[in-house]
């Protein structure tokens, strides 16, 4: 039982989170101190409010609508976008191409992506993996259930 369990610990998906979640927490509550201690100052000055949290605060009918907790929420929430995609989506992206390059393959397309099969290749890749199965199925016939001949074998 601890052996399953410390194979599952060491492998490297399991580091490589657990190594991501605390560098996250890390990042998060820097990226907290400075939208708390920049720019919701910033803000709440503009509104001329003691904070961004107190700013746009509208009261219906005994309910507060905050606003300008909102707001603070999303511009913490871009800032993190901001920061993720300059720091690990670009370089990454960079890293492929690079990579594809190197192998001397050019990396695909969004055309080439975005661009379906025809019905002729489908078709012909489902023949060509009956015909492995059945070649595979072969030596052992009872755990396949027979079918009709291919028409092209």
């Amino acid at each position: 039982m601890f052996k399953g369990f410390r194979e599952f610990i060491l492998r490297g998906n399991v580091i490589d989170l657990a190594v991501a979640v605390v560098i996250g927490t890390a990042f998060t509550a820097v990226v907290t101190a400075i939208v708390g201690g920049i720019f919701n100052p910033l803000i709440a000055a503009v509104f001329q409010s003691g904070q961004l949290d107190d700013a746009l605060d509208f009261t219906i009918n005994g309910s507060t609508l905050k606003f300008g907790l909102v707001i603070g929420a999303i511009i913490q929430f871009l800032i993190i976008a901001l920061v993720v995609y300059f720091v690990f989506v670009l370089p990454i992206n960079h890293l492929k191409k690079v990579a594809f390059f190197k192998g001397q393959q050019s990396p695909p397309t969004e055309e080439a992506a975005a661009t379906p099969p025809t019905e002729a290749e489908l078709l012909a890749e489902i023949r060509d993996l009956l015909a492995a199965q059945r070649s595979v199925g072969a030596t052992t016939a009872s755990q396949t259930p027979a079918g009709p001949p291919f028409p092209n074998e």
